[in-house]
């Protein structure tokens, strides 16, 4: 079975395969699009196809959309030409659940798979006119937090007509649809804070310099404050590259379309896409010209506020915390993935004190989803999924800048609490410690690693080399200037009362081979 849109019309043998397949006519859906587009989507890579693809097939099959998406992709084409439409923009979208089985499904919501640049004249006159139609309600984007960047962007001295930059294009497609009077709404759907922000601020230096230069009519500017919105929103999918484990499953039931590619931007995909079970999109109810029924099929519509206790409730409790805590001390005790360390029942004990009893205390409570419910589902369902073959070390990464926001708000929150004593906090302080103690890049084994990228590496490493392994003479003067630094915790932990315990914990996970372990084994 090659995924075509000829060979899913022999819809018995990919039922019998286990397969799910679209329950509407493709090709009117898609003619439909082309003629009055209700949703662009901009970055066509695998979250796009696993997840919002994969809503809209669902409302189409329920009958509350008649309409699917026209993808646009502005930075890796390849996926346009390799991707998706040597597979008629079908995509076979997997999902991975815990018990080591899988769902097939068939998604036909791409209606149309666009290059999202000049030099492709006919895909960009077909994405201009699309901007332009009456009919469009939503311009959602996965670019990833590198997309928003202007830094050092020559388009915004530009003329507009002659954007190349990712936000400049777009910036000059709103113009056009300035020029017509209608109204829209911009989603953006990638994972960083206040993302509805970050998208409007990128635009708008270039809206605000075309217009101080005469380039656009001071009305642009007017029509991107006001008659365009740009929601916050938080979305939570883990989407890893193709897996080995996947391609074997689905060539044992005879679909054959399961080649990675790789592109020369490094983009890993193939044909179908695989992803976890869970999934959550959140999305402020702020639109300008009506908006998809995303509502029945899942997708929380609420207000900004509570999209921003989700991602504080995610970011700094349920989820963030355990996965850096899974981070270090998989990578000083030698494992290579999350769902191996998920195995162990030290470190399971370790994540459980970190988010229900440390962290739910002063959790921010969003009231629409249960953040006991959520973290019960992180640890007992997400993170040990033998699909996901996430990485300590690639958790690891950029540690320094996480550490505020992971640890440091509930720290704060601790503090600022009439029934609470900082000083009771055990696991996070524990956390803490064995980050220093993963900065002396020396196993628990006494190996020595490689620890992941990090803009403070160079520095603190070159702090804790004054610490050898099995030795803490010089432990608290090294840890000290760590651990005092407010930037990087957003509190000094000696102002707190949790320095001597850091110590503490530091001095007992470095006393020689197996000293990190006896340490998890006794809390």
């Amino acid at each position: 079975m090659k995924l075509s849109l000829q060979e899913i019309k022999n819809a018995k043998q990919w039922e019998d395969a286990g397969f799910k397949l679209p329950h509407y006519d493709i090709e009117e859906m898609r003619k439909r699009t082309l003629e009055a587009p209700e949703w662009i989507h901009l970055g066509a890579g695998n979250i796009f196809r696993a997840f919002p693809a994969r809503i809209c097939q669902e409302l189409i099959n329920k009958g509350l959309m008649d309409t699917g998406i026209i993808a646009a992709e502005g930075y890796d084409y390849e996926i346009c030409d390799k991707v998706l439409r040597p597979f008629d923009n079908l995509t076979a979208a997997i999902t991975l659940k815990a018990d080591g089985t899988i769902e097939k499904e068939i998604v036909a919501s791409i209606s149309a798979s666009l290059k999202a640049d000049r030099q492709f004249r006919e895909d960009w006159e077909l994405l201009e006119k699309s901007f332009k139609a009456k009919s469009l309600k939503m311009v959602s984007f996965t670019i990833t937090e590198k997309g928003y960047s202007v830094t050092g962007n020559k388009d915004i001295e530009s003329r507009p007509v002659d954007a190349v930059s990712y936000i400049g294009k777009v910036a000059y497609l709103c113009y056009l649809r300035f020029k017509e009077g209608h109204p829209l709404t911009l989603v953006s759907m990638d994972n960083c804070s206040h993302n509805g922000d970050i998208l409007k601020n990128a635009l708008m230096l270039y809206v605000n310099s075309w217009c101080g230069l005469g380039y656009v009519e001071k009305e642009f500017s007017e029509y991107m404050e006001n008659s365009v919105s740009y929601p916050w929103t938080m979305i939570d999918k883990i989407t890893p590259r193709p897996s080995e484990g996947v391609v074997d499953m689905l060539e044992e039931c005879g679909f054959e379309s399961t080649q990675t590619i790789i592109t020369e931007k490094n983009t890993y995909a193939a044909a179908f896409v695989n992803a976890e079970e869970a999934e959550y999109l959140i999305i402020e109810d702020n639109f300008k010209n009506g908006r998809p029924p995303l509502d029945r099929a899942g997708i929380i519509f609420t207000d900004r506020e509570t999209v921003d206790k989700v991602e504080k409730m995610k970011v700094c409790t349920c989820l963030n915390p355990l996965h850096t805590a899974l981070a270090v001390f998989g990578c000083i005790s030698g494992y290579n993935r999350i769902s191996e360390e998920m195995k162990d029942r030290d470190l399971v004990k370790l994540i459980k004190g970190v988010g229900y009893r440390e962290g739910l205390p002063v959790v921010t409570d969003p009231k629409i989803l249960s953040p006991k419910g959520f973290i019960d589902e992180v640890i007992n369902t997400r993170l040990p999924n033998p699909f996901i073959e996430d990485m300590p070390q690639r958790i690891a990464c950029d540690t320094s800048q996480k550490m505020g926001i992971r640890f440091g708000e509930t720290i704060k929150a601790y503090a600022a609490s009439e029934g609470l004593e900082v000083t009771d906090l055990e696991y996070i302080p524990l956390v803490i410690a064995g980050w220093c103690r993963y900065l002396m890049a020396v196993d628990d084994m006494g190996r020595e690693f490689e620890p992941s990228p990090d803009p403070l590496l160079p520095e603190l490493m070159g702090i804790m080399k004054r610490v050898d392994f099995g030795n803490n003479d010089n432990a608290n003067d090294a840890i000290s200037k760590i651990i005092s630094r407010a930037d990087i915790f957003g509190v000094d932990l000696y102002s707190v009362g949790l320095g001597g315990k850091i110590e503490k914990y530091f001095h007992e996970m470095n006393e020689g081979m197996g000293a990190v372990r006896r340490v998890l084994v006794n809390m």
